[in-house]
């Protein structure tokens, strides 16, 4: 038997799985919950491994706009349920729906959202239903 193939193989093998297990876990959303925000758009970036949503939402209590983060599917899973780089620019009104954070902090993960020319989209890399989610 080859020693050196046997060697290389091993530590090849684990090398190249490493970038499957960097990828995270959706356990930071609280699944279980759904919010709906109207904000306007600050950015939307069509990147890779995920698509972010960024959207301004005046806090009721203090009257100030404030910066929530919305991270969606892959662009991959997002153009398969409608969504387009430019789908939505900065100063866009939309109301969106997510899965909160669990610890509180403004952003969550993207349910679905209504764009300014009125069209619902919902989850990337799934089948919008007749309510877009």
């Amino acid at each position: 038997m080859n020693w050196k193939l046997l060697g290389l193989a091993a530590v090849a093998v684990p090398a190249f799985a490493a970038p499957a297990l960097a990828h995270h876990s959706f356990s930071m959303f609280d699944a279980d919950k759904t919010v709906a925000l109207n904000g306007t758009v600050k950015e939307f970036e069509w990147t890779n491994p995920h698509a972010w949503l960024r959207i301004m939402v005046n806090d009721q209590a203090s009257g100030k706009a404030m910066q929530y983060a919305i991270e969606m599917g892959s662009p991959g899973q997002q153009a398969r349920v409608g969504w387009k780089p430019d789908s939505v620019k900065p100063g866009d009104v939309v109301a969106v729906k997510i899965h909160p954070l669990k610890d509180g902090s403004r952003g969550g993960q993207f349910v679905s959202a209504v764009l300014p020319n009125g069209q619902q989209l919902g989850m990337g890399g799934q089948r919008n239903n007749a309510e877009g989610q």
